[in-house]
């Protein structure tokens, strides 16, 4: 290890206002960085039975030895105790969280214990300040609170500001953390943490050089890896439409969700794709730090102000597959504008786009059903109708009525208590990702450390074999060696779109020049320990594969791979 600052972890504890700094060698010589040191911290640090939303809950932020040196690897980890779940939480966002972290001199930071009143705290190299965020506690919209700290806190080098919207505040078990406007620590419910902290925002900066042991062959690999990344058929297609590009290909072969998966096809899927996107709205891309391929979209509208119909305001919001399917496919959105209001709302509230989401969905089919009244909705719920679900996004932060604190509290839960759970379409208490590809994309979801289609990519296997029949074990066994393998890029950190470029051998060769000798058997042998690891700590605070219910539906409506048998699933999840 040639930088002494990556050992380095901060600890903050909220309750003292205090800090301070360990060299923690002993965690990152054997677990690398990123997520299989966050795993070793959280263990040490989070009290078995503490509360998600109690001050015991810790968080923590870890960054990887190919952060600030390689392009695409580009990723904060952050893990803590789910609110959503009650279980092991993880999320990853881009955007410069980890360049700022590894500049101001940390691989990792802890924060612990909850504050009296609202905070933020911001990082300047080796200065720790805690802000007042009073002023800011109650803002209507993230993006507001994201541009005045940006404007009281100015800094020269690599800076990020993690902040919270309402949602966070309010304790929605599903709240993310927005991260330079566009980015997010979404999943989970993260941003409620930060809501139960009083904790508003996170500014860490920082300026400084990245010794090299060896220039030469450093420059040669990273030529390599930069030519591939640029030249990449697969890297084209996430900067040209991005994501997106997947409500064509997804909708042509029956597996993607609509109408709360009562459907697997959208008869309009177009009004809502990327190539429509791209097309009409597309303002412009953004790049990740040192990122070449720039797959962040960013699509612009203008709407009128309120009685001045020659005056316009121009709009702008990032867009992505799993946000399309949540708020478009699965509600039935029809209207470009439309959808792209829901995902502005999501994100000024600072919200999980894909909960949310699914989680409406869900009403919308309990109230079609009687088993929810439009007095409890206070709006009607209908396919299609999105300035309905934009009041009731609302409402889920607000909270006016019993109802909606319920969903704020989840599908799993709110269909527990009012009934559709056979339609409530969660796993492991996490709502459903945007792939009904077929078996291994459920067992994902079901058996996965984050309940994820990110985690062991079923999705992907699904599609590879279409017309092909896996046996429960064969399906188990290449999910688990996926995963395996996610845990050595998610600690380094490599954000997945880059999982093909990052090859073992390229790991391998990515490494040497910055003082590590592994070999590809030894990093995926460190994978399966790592892997090993996350799961003991999920059994220890509470997880049970004998607890996890599969939703009826992705068995009643076809997936890509035809219909899914609850025996094969079952059988899986023995195996596992």
């Amino acid at each position: 290890m040639t930088d002494k600052y990556l050992k380095r972890v901060l600890y903050i504890d909220l309750s003292k206002l205090r800090y301070w700094v360990e060299d923690r060698e002993d965690l990152f010589e054997k677990w690398l960085g990123g997520t299989g040191v966050a795993v070793q911290l959280l263990k040490e640090e989070l009290p078995k039975n503490a509360d998600p939303l109690g001050p015991e809950n810790v968080i923590v932020f870890a960054i990887g030895p190919l952060v600030g040196y390689y392009p695409l690897a580009s990723k904060t980890v952050a893990v803590f105790r789910s609110p959503l779940t009650g279980n092991y939480g993880e999320s990853h966002a881009g955007g410069r969280s980890a360049i700022a972290m590894r500049m101001a001199g940390y691989g990792a930071i802890v924060i612990k214990g909850a504050s009296r009143i609202p905070i933020y705290i911001s990082i300047i190299n080796d200065k720790i300040y805690f802000r007042d965020a009073s002023a800011y506690w109650g803002m209507g919209s993230s993006y507001t609170v994201g541009r005045v700290i940006r404007e009281n806190e100015p800094y020269a080098g690599h800076r990020t500001i993690m902040r919270i919207g309402k949602a966070g505040e309010n304790l929605v078990r599903f709240a993310c953390v927005v991260t330079e406007t566009y980015r997010h620590f979404g999943r989970l419910g993260l941003g409620a943490v930060f809501g139960s902290k009083k904790l508003k925002a996170l500014v860490i900066a920082g300026r400084r050089e990245l010794p090299v042991i060896n220039k030469r062959a450093y420059r040669e690999i990273y030529d390599e890896i930069y030519n591939i990344a640029t030249k990449s058929p697969v890297m084209k297609k996430y900067h040209d439409i991005g994501t997106p590009v997947n409500i064509l290909t997804l909708n042509e072969i029956g597996a993607l969700p609509t109408l709360n998966l009562k459907q697997n096809k959208f008869d309009y899927a177009e009004k809502i794709s990327g190539e429509k996107l791209a097309e009409q709205y597309l303002g412009r891309r953004v790049a990740c730090a040192h990122c070449p391929v720039a797959c962040i979209h960013i699509a612009t509208w203008r709407e009128p102000y309120v009685d001045e119909p020659y005056f316009y305001k121009t709009k702008f919001v990032s867009y992505d597959y799993e946000p399309i399917y949540s708020l478009g496919t699965m509600l039935g959105i029809r209207d470009t504008v439309g959808l792209l209001r829901l995902l502005e709302q999501v994100e000024i509230f600072g919200l999980d786009a894909m909960s949310t989401g699914v989680i409406l969905a869900w009403a919308t089919e309990a109230l079609e059903k009687g088993i929810i009244t439009e007095a409890q909705t206070l709006v009607k719920l209908e396919w299609g109708n999105y300035e309905n679900y934009l009041s009731a996004i609302r409402y889920i932060v607000t909270q006016p009525n019993e109802f909606y604190s319920d969903l704020a509290k989840g599908v799993e839960f709110a269909a527990g208590k009012y009934g559709g759970l056979e339609f409530a379409l969660a796993f492991g208490k996490n709502e459903m990702p945007g792939y009904h590809t077929g078996p291994a994309a459920h067992l994902t979801h079901l058996t996965g450390s984050r309940h994820s289609h990110l985690d062991s990519a079923g999705y992907s296997l699904d599609q590879k074999t279409i017309g092909q029949e896996l046996s429960p074990e064969e399906t188990i066994d290449r999910l688990i060696k996926e995963e395996s393998w996610r845990q050595i890029l998610s600690s380094l950190v490599i954000c997945f779109f880059a999982r093909g470029l990052y090859k073992p051998e390229i790991i391998v060769k990515a490494l040497k020049p910055l003082g590590y000798n592994y070999t590809t058997d030894e990093l995926t042998k460190l994978g399966e320990e790592i892997y090993r690891a996350k799961y003991k700590l999920k059994l220890e605070l509470g997880f049970k594969l004998s607890d996890l219910r599969i939703p009826e539906r992705i068995l009643k409506t076809p997936s890509a791979k035809g219909t899914i048998s609850k025996e094969y699933l079952q059988k899986a999840l023995e195996y596992f």
